[in-house]
C-alpha cells in the first residue's frame, strides 16, 4: 500500500502494575522502542499522575510514539506512527509487549495518507525536488538558501529534549514539577514509598506516596517559619521536640539557636532519614548535630508516653490530610503533647491550606482551641510555592500569656535573621504572617468542632 505513513494502535494487557506506574521507567522503555526500531528521538514528554498513571509520547523524526498507562488494571494503550519505510513501527510494538512483561497484546496497522488519495504537490514550484528527494538533498551544494524558504538546510544533530514531569494530583488541584527524568532514588518502607527526583525548578526534592513533602528551592520558607516564629517569641526556651521532619530541616533551623540545650526529633521512618541525609544535603545537614536526639519511632506513641512539662517547644512537621475527626492526629494526641509542655511552652503544627483543604483547616483549629483556648490559638500563613495551593497555614499554640507578635523582641530577630543569612524569615514576615485574610477569619468563625472539644 502507497501511503504517507503507518499507524499501530496497540493495546497491552497484564502488565506489572509497579512498572506502569513508573515514568521514569516507562519513559526509557518507550525511548528504547524507538531506537530498536533505528528511529531518530527528538525528544520526549512523560506525566505521572498520582496516585497512578502515566501519559507520554516520544517525537520521532519520523513522527511519534505515544502510551497512556492504567496501572491499577496492568493495562497501557500505544501508538505508534512512522513516516517512509525507514522505521518498522512492529518493532516498537514488539518491544514494548516484552519490556512491559505483557502477559497478552493486541495491535492493528492502518495506512495513513493513501497517496492515491492525495493531490499531488505543486509541480511549477520553483527548485521542487524531485519526488522522494528530500528538499535539502535537492537544493544544489554550496548553494545559498532564498529569503524566505520553507525549509532550510537539515539541521545539526542534536540530544532529545526531555521533558518527564512528577504530577501531584489531588481531586480538585495538581502540581506538575518536571524533572530530569531519572529518578535519583526510590525506595519502599513499611510506611510508604519515598522518591528522590531532580526537578528544573525546584531542584531535589523528597516525595512521599507521591506528595511533595519538600525541595532545595523552598524548603527554606516553612522550616524557617516553623522554627523562629516560637523560638524567637519564647526567649527562654532550653528543649525542642520535632514529631516528624525526617528531612532535617525543621533542626536545622531550631539548632541555630544557641540557647537551645537540647533537640529532640522523632521519626517513624528510618528510610526517609536515610533518603535524606544521602540525598538532602543541606536541609539534612543537623541530623548529626551533638544536641540532636535523633530517635526512629512512633510521635503519637511518643507524646502519650513522655513526662509531663519536659518541652518549652514542639513543632509538628507531619502532614494530616485527614484533621482530627479521621486521622491518627486527633484531639488525644494534641492533648498528650499539651500535656509534655512546659508553662508558658509553645507549640507550632502543620494546619493544612485554608484555600484547598478547608474542613481538615477547621477541625485543627477547632480541636486547638479547645484544648490551649481560643486566646492561645493563632494561624499564621506561609507561601510555599510546591505545598497545595501555594498558601500553607500553621498554628502557633501557647500555654499561659504568650502571643507569637506581643513577645518578639524585634531587635533581637533582626539581629538573628541577619547573623543567620535567613531567606525568608524577618522580624517583619513575623509579625506580619499573623495578620489574616477575610476569608480565614471567615472559615476559623465558622464552627467545625472535633471531638474532644
Amino acid at each position: 500500500m502507497d501511503v504517507l505513513g503507518r499507524n499501530i494502535v496497540a493495546e497491552l494487557f497484564g502488565c506489572p502494575a509497579e512498572l506502569l506506574n513508573d515514568v521514569s521507567l516507562i519513559e526509557a522503555r518507550m525511548l528504547e522502542a524507538a531506537e530498536a526500531a533505528n528511529a531518530t528521538v527528538i525528544g520526549s514528554t512523560f506525566h505521572h499522575f498520582s496516585p497512578f498513571g502515566v501519559s507520554g509520547v516520544v517525537v520521532i523524526q519520523e513522527s511519534h510514539l505515544a502510551i497512556h498507562t492504567w496501572p491499577e488494571y496492568g493495562y497501557a494503550a500505544v501508538d505508534v506512527f512512522t513516516c517512509g519505510q525507514e522505521v518498522d513501527p512492529w518493532v516498537c510494538y514488539k518491544h514494548l509487549h516484552a519490556s512491559l512483561q505483557a502477559r497478552h497484546g493486541s495491535a492493528i496497522e492502518q495506512g495513513r495518507g493513501l497517496r492515491s488519495l492525495l493531490a499531488p504537490p505543486p509541480a511549477s514550484s520553483p527548485g521542487a525536488p524531485e519526488a522522494g528527494v528530500s528538499e535539502a538533498a535537492a537544493w544544489p551544494e554550496g548553494a545559498a538558501w532564498p529569503e524566505g524558504a520553507r525549509h532550510g538546510p537539515p539541521p545539526r544533530p542534536r540530544l532529545p529534549v526531555r521533558n518527564v514531569w512528577f504530577t501531584e494530583r489531588d481531586p480538585e488541584i495538581a502540581l506538575s514539577l518536571r524533572h530530569s527524568g531519572d529518578v535519583v532514588h526510590r525506595a519502599r518502607s513499611a510506611y510508604q514509598k519515598i522518591e528522590v527526583y531532580d526537578t528544573h525548578a525546584y531542584g531535589r526534592m523528597l516525595a512521599l506516596d507521591g506528595r511533595v513533602m519538600t525541595t532545595e528551592g523552598d524548603e527554606y520558607v516553612f522550616n524557617e517559619m516553623m522554627a523562629h516564629v516560637p523560638l524567637l517569641s519564647h526567649a527562654e526556651a532550653r528543649r525542642a521536640l520535632i514529631l516528624g521532619g525526617g528531612d532535617g530541616g525543621v533542626a536545622r533551623e531550631l539548632l541555630r539557636h544557641e540557647a537551645l540545650d537540647r533537640v529532640d526529633l522523632v521519626e517513624i521512618d528510618a528510610a526517609v532519614l536515610d533518603a535524606s541525609r544521602r540525598y538532602l544535603g543541606d536541609a539534612a545537614s543537623a541530623l548529626g548535630h551533638p544536641r540532636l536526639a535523633l530517635q526512629v519511632g512512633d510521635g503519637i506513641a511518643y507524646v502519650r508516653e513522655c513526662a509531663a512539662a519536659t518541652f518549652d517547644v514542639i513543632c509538628i512537621d507531619v502532614m494530616d490530610p485527614l484533621g482530627p475527626r479521621r486521622g491518627p492526629f486527633d484531639a488525644d494526641f494534641y492533648r498528650n503533647a499539651a500535656r509534655i509542655l512546659r508553662p508558658g511552652g509553645v507549640l507550632v503544627t502543620q494546619s493544612a491550606s485554608p484555600r484547598f483543604e478547608v474542613p481538615v483547616f477547621q477541625e485543627i483549629h477547632a480541636c486547638l482551641r479547645g484544648l490551649f483556648g481560643a486566646a492561645g490559638v493563632h494561624p499564621y500563613l506561609i507561601s510555599v510555592p510546591t505545598y497545595p495551593s501555594g498558601t500553607w497555614s500553621l498554628a502557633y499554640c501557647a500555654l499561659g500569656d504568650r502571643g507569637p507578635v506581643r513577645d518578639l523582641d524585634r531587635e533581637q530577630a533582626r539581629r538573628f535573621t541577619e547573623a543567620q543569612g535567613l531567606r525568608y524569615y524577618t522580624e517583619e514576615v513575623h509579625a506580619a504572617a499573623f495578620a489574616l485574610p477575610g476569608y480565614v477569619k471567615q472559615l476559623l468563625r465558622e464552627d467545625r468542632s472535633a471531638p474532644g472539644r
